[in-house]
């Protein structure tokens, strides 16, 4: 835990996410990026969660009608959170393997949907948990954890 004296104010940051929205996507981890950016948290903190909310917005746009992304800083970790409505996942063990996919051919054509988004969240995370129902939705939540130097 980090001192509390460097503590970063707790802050929750929402952005709605539609179906091919590929703008949200991008715009939603930019935001949070530049939030982080201005409490003063370490670059490789702040990048891998970029990736983690880009991955999961990318998520909620390419097979879902719409979803709600979330964004918790807190003084000891710094949560992401997708829920949406969609296909959900039939097997997640599957959909964790690097390279699978079910992305439509149209979104594969757009350079999309490559079957590293999972992967790299689970990488990029020190906590993650999915859960899905087919034909209802995935709920998708990851933590990153500060260190007692995570403050520049």
């Amino acid at each position: 835990m980090v001192d509390s004296e460097s503590c970063p104010p707790q802050i929750t940051l929402a952005f709605p996410i539609g179906e091919k929205d590929f703008f949200m996507a991008g715009e939603s981890a930019s935001k949070v990026k530049s939030t982080l950016q201005q409490l003063g948290l370490r670059q490789d903190i702040i990048k891998r969660v970029a990736i983690i909310i880009y991955e999961a917005a990318m998520n909620v746009v390419i097979h879902a009608s719409y979803g709600q992304l979330e964004v918790h800083v807190d003084p000891e970790a710094i949560s992401v959170q997708t829920e949406d409505v969609g296909a959900g996942i039939p097997d997640i063990d599957l959909a964790m393997q690097e390279g699978y996919s079910t992305a439509s051919d149209e979104i594969r054509e757009m350079g999309f949907g490559a079957g590293m988004g999972l992967p790299n969240i689970k990488q990029c995370s020190d906590e993650l948990s999915v859960e899905s129902k087919v034909s209802k939705g995935t709920k998708l939540k990851a933590k990153v954890y500060f260190t007692s130097k995570a403050y520049a």
